[in-house]
């Protein structure tokens, strides 16, 4: 009860203070017109998305929890289908991950919408017991409570808004509810690409960046496994006789040396590193996972190059060093479509009396196949917030209502004024 009545003072709180129009009015008068029934439906909806948010976080969804994925979508999946979606869900393309949710709306419209967001977080089985869903002043915990259970309740809403007003404008409006995106999309590659290719633009359900962002650019993201392969011995009877796999992958590491860890550049970081079985036995095994961000399409081969050709000169006589690259997200450019989309978002976001700001991070998504694809795409449209992967992850209460108004209106605009195709 006391969560309970944490969020409800909260949303009392907002309303009475006219907090829920969010920060002062932007510098420049708005180029476009509110409208205040889809508004005043934005508004109205918070107690109903506040609730729906908080029960989606509370459940466990990390990548690979095929039960906790089911839940998710087994909340979401019934109010699809009340909005009069078709909806279907679809195996993942790998093993062990949930099905992926696609509800499709048919309206009288021309534009063919798409809008993507994933249910699946960072975070393990047994975090929501220790970490559940909390309002502490304007801000919403919880894991996943950003990225992106927050994007993915917003799109549900959005669509409530639209079908709520009789809004069918669009000709095709569909909504991917992805289980594997924090993994590189494995189980979902193939349906990503398919659908981005059917559809004039893609909206990314990704949280909005402080101070109000959206996305316009990204880096692409792979993860290179180093893998060691030596030979095990006794370490104490003859030791002589192994071949230390863990002290050839320590030689290998090395190259991390020459590249950047930071910065708005490329980037290479270890993140994962396992050797050896007993501790009397000269590791036979060893591996280290590097996460590799890049922001230009070529940066990748040359940074798996230079691992290759470290791998090429062991230091241990007789190891055996392999380097894999798994699927990657290619970069999101800073590109004019999505230039475009972002400036459109802009005017309209001004007629919630906020401004928008235009960035770009390190985190990748599937706003990259699209925009590969030469789908115009625009990202980081779900409420901002921050701390992500991390027990501090985060969202900004001020921004729930401004940017459900935003998906909204945006989807209506879009459906009277699609993107011209790139020539």
């Amino acid at each position: 009860m006391g969560q309970v009545s944490k969020l409800w003072r909260w949303i009392a709180a907002s309303a009475l203070a006219g907090a829920l129009g969010g920060a002062p009015a932007a510098a420049e008068p708005p180029k476009t017109q509110r409208n205040d029934a889809l508004w005043a439906a934005a508004k109205a909806a918070l107690p109903e998305q506040m609730k729906l948010w908080e029960s989606v976080v509370d459940i466990d969804s990390g990548t690979g929890d095929l039960e906790g994925g089911r839940k998710v979508a087994a909340l979401l999946i019934p109010r699809l289908k009340a909005l009069g979606g078709v909806v279907e869900s679809l195996p993942a393309e790998e093993a062990g991950l949930p099905e992926n949710t696609v509800a499709t709306f048919t309206g009288t419209g021309k534009a063919r919408l798409l809008l993507i967001a994933h249910i699946d977080t960072v975070f393990g089985p047994g975090t929501v017991a220790k970490w559940p869903f909390r309002v502490e002043g304007s801000l919403a915990h919880g894991p996943g409570v950003g990225d992106e259970k927050g994007g993915a309740v917003e799109a549900v809403m959005a669509l409530k808004l639209l079908h709520d007003q009789g809004f069918k404008g669009y000709g095709v409006l569909t909504l991917l509810l992805e289980t594997s995106e924090e993994r590189g999309s494995p189980g979902t590659r193939s349906l990503i690409n398919r659908l981005v290719r059917e559809n004039d633009v893609e909206l990314n359900m990704e949280p909005g960046d402080p101070p109000d962002g959206v996305t316009v650019w990204r880096k692409g993201s792979t993860v290179l496994h180093i893998i060691v392969k030596g030979r095990a011995a006794h370490a104490g009877v003859a030791p002589q006789d192994g071949r230390n796999a863990a002290l050839e992958l320590i030689h290998q590491l090395k190259t991390l040396e020459t590249l950047p860890h930071s910065g708005d550049g490329m980037t290479a970081n270890l993140t994962l590193l396992k050797a050896g079985s007993r501790n009397n036995i000269i590791p036979e095994d060893a591996e280290a996972q590097i996460s590799v961000r890049t922001r230009e399409p070529g940066d990748l081969e040359k940074v798996i190059n230079v691992f290759r050709a470290s791998a090429a000169v062991t230091e241990i006589p007789d190891t055996k060093v392999t380097i894999v690259a798994e699927p990657a997200y290619p970069p999101l450019s800073d590109n004019p479509a999505t230039r475009a989309l972002a400036r459109r978002a802009e005017a309209i976001y001004a007629e919630t009396g906020r401004s928008l700001n235009f960035g770009g991070n390190g985190g990748a998504s599937e706003s990259a196949m699209a925009a590969a694809a030469g789908t115009p795409a625009l990202d980081g449209l779900g409420p901002v917030g921050g701390g992500f992967h991390s027990d501090k992850e985060f969202v900004d209460l001020n921004t729930v209502t401004p940017r459900l108004y935003l998906l909204a209106r945006l989807l209506m605009d879009l459906s009277a004024n699609p993107p011209t195709p790139a020539p």
